[in-house]
């Protein structure tokens, strides 16, 4: 080396910055010319000085050919050697750039000489780049189970929440995934999510007996964690959930899905098995698994829970009313909180031997869950006594000794207004009815004439004072004729211009009028339809109607026919 090819080397960090040599001197620019053959031989002291050097070097003419690699480069990219080509670096953008190799991360620094030659820098930033890394890791993990804390906190329904669980396991957990839910009644529920060709999932489910279920599969349910997880691709092939997979070419883990008492199910994940569950995989997939098992187990105790509360629900609504010779019988109810189907309302019908039936609408203080308990326990009074009494208000007297009796057992203070009836049918077709009123709305005749008539009926509340005051009134419906009991959720209903205004006794008998061809089950219908329509979609307490109708059918022989009443009702009148 000559004067002219003095190298400078900076004594703060031993990093090499070659000057350009002085001769031949050759620029693009300046010549059209080729540029001028450069001795390599020029170049041959660097490695003297460059072996120290923190940085590798590599020195590459301007044909790609690498005419010189400094000790460090050697080391940290074996395949460049001098004579060959310098590929490895063709395809970095910019002058600085990071790439992997032989399992190291390097970062790569371009330096063009005006000569011709070009200079690369190679340094190893592996252990620099360990904590960086490491933190996109967890940074990575950590958004990932933030993202599957949002998605299965939504889901309440079990088959929801598990099609959730295996779709979300793809693809950062698995190629494959396949949730086992703990069996129920003998069978266990499962659900596969797989990477398709397009790398969105398809997810499909199945059932199994218990019985069926692979061996790894029951121990993880019943708390077994196995040391041995060899074979457990053989046991998922063999259950048919890895189609198209060979066991030899798959890693599968399995990991329980915690529960409250007990596993609330397993998952079980695959990928190939190139890709090697590592240590910090596994702890990622307990993690997943924690919050999985959480909103399972949410969901399944939701669903038990609305199981519950439907079969109570069901047990409370009110039951259509039982067939009776000459009687057609009509509903509706509708109440206050629709979410519930259930309310303060009721009615029902008891049959008596003689070929009679006792039928009863009311309402009880309170809206809700609650006020349907009451209901319930006032039906099953009904059920009982009824068979003692059919007396109309003889019977409203012994419901409304039971209710004091039980206030004062469990302290409440709970009370209802009643209409109580006993209909047998008439030799003629028509019908006898015998009506006792416990502080009710007074019923509605639709006579065959079309005019609609208000029964006298008054009395007290049932369940407030002993003894109470009970009406009984007697009236006869020939054939065609209907009786209507409803409740205040009816007549209370407010609505009109304002909002504000009842819909009233009157316009409901208005509305009626000329409904006398109209069947029970429409009038019904009709009545809770000039409900809704005044409410226009306002909140309402609970409405229930009940409508009874004569068909003109002749009892038979067998059975006791009422014989005709004396045709004047009675205000007012009461009975002991």
């Amino acid at each position: 080396m000559t004067g002219a090819d003095v190298r400078d080397i900076d004594p703060g960090d031993g990093r090499f910055t070659p000057s350009a040599p002085q001769a031949p001197a050759w620029s693009p620019a300046a010549s059209t010319a080729a540029p001028p053959t450069i001795d390599s031989s020029e170049f041959a002291g660097w490695p003297e000085i460059v072996e120290h050097l923190r940085e590798g070097l590599v020195l590459c003419g301007p044909d790609g050919v690498v005419w010189q690699v400094s000790p460090v480069a050697q080391r940290l990219l074996p395949e460049i050697v001098v004579g060959g080509s310098c590929a490895v670096f063709d395809a970095l953008d910019g002058s600085t750039a990071e790439i992997v190799r032989n399992g190291r991360r390097l970062r790569v620094r371009r330096v063009p000489l005006s000569a011709g030659p070009t200079c690369w820098y190679v340094e190893d930033v592996s252990e620099d780049s360990g904590p960086a890394d490491e933190l996109a890791a967890e940074r990575a993990r950590s958004a990932f189970l933030a993202v599957v804390g949002e998605k299965l906190g939504n889901p309440l329904h079990p088959d929801r929440a598990a099609a959730a669980v295996v779709r979300l396991a793809l693809p950062t957990l698995a190629e494959a995934a396949v949730l086992i839910l703990a069996p129920r009644s003998g069978r266990a529920r499962w659900w596969r999510a797989r990477r398709a060709e397009d790398d969105l999932p398809t997810l499909d489910r199945g059932v199994l007996a218990a019985a069926e279920l692979p061996a790894a599969v029951i121990d993880s349910l019943h708390g077994v964690q196995p040391h041995t997880v060899d074979w457990l691709a053989e046991q998922a092939v063999e259950a048919g959930w890895l189609p198209g997979i060979d066991a030899a070419d798959a890693s599968v883990r399995l990991v329980a899905l915690p529960g409250r008492d007990a596993p609330v199910g397993v998952l079980l994940v695959a990928r190939p098995a190139a890709h090697w569950y590592t240590d910090d995989d596994l702890d990622l997939l307990r993690a997943f698994a924690d919050r999985a098992g959480a909103a399972l187990t949410t969901a399944l105790l939701y669903r038990n829970q609305a199981e519950v509360a439907d079969t109570l629900q069901a047990s409370l609504l009110p039951v259509e009313p039982a067939e009776v010779p000459g009687v057609q019988w009509g509903t509706a109810y509708r109440p206050a909180q629709a979410g519930l189907r259930i309310g303060g309302d009721f009615y029902g019908s008891h049959r008596l031997p003689d070929g009679g039936s006792v039928f009863f609408l009311g309402d009880v203080s309170g809206k809700g869950v609650e006020a349907a308990v009451f209901t319930g326990q006032l039906r099953q009074c009904l059920h009982a006594l009824h068979r003692i009494e059919a007396q109309p208000a003889r019977l409203l007297r012994l419901l409304n000794d039971a209710l004091l009796e039980s206030t004062l057992a469990h302290g409440q203070g709970r009370f209802a207004t009643m209409v109580l009836g006993v209909v047998r049918p008439h030799r003629d077709g028509g019908l006898v009815l015998t009506l006792a009123g416990g502080g009710h709305l007074p019923p509605l005749v639709v006579r065959s004439s079309g005019e609609v008539e208000q029964l006298p009926l008054n009395g007290m509340l049932i369940g407030v004072v002993p003894d109470p005051r009970v009406s009984q009134v007697s009236t006869r419906l020939a054939p065609g004729e209907t009786c209507l009991l409803y409740s205040d959720g009816v007549t209370e209903a407010r609505g009109g211009r304002r909002g504000a205004e009842q819909l009233g006794t009157e316009r409901l008998m208005q509305a009626l009028t000329g409904c006398q061809r109209m069947p029970a089950p429409a009038l019904a219908e009709r009545v809770e339809q000039i409900t809704c329509d005044w409410l226009a979609q306002r909140d309402h307490d609970d409405i229930a109607v009940l409508a009874l109708r004569a068909t003109g059918t002749r009892p038979h022989r067998h059975l006791h026919a009422v014989p005709t009443p004396t045709p004047v009702v009675r205000e007012g009148a009461t009975t002991s």
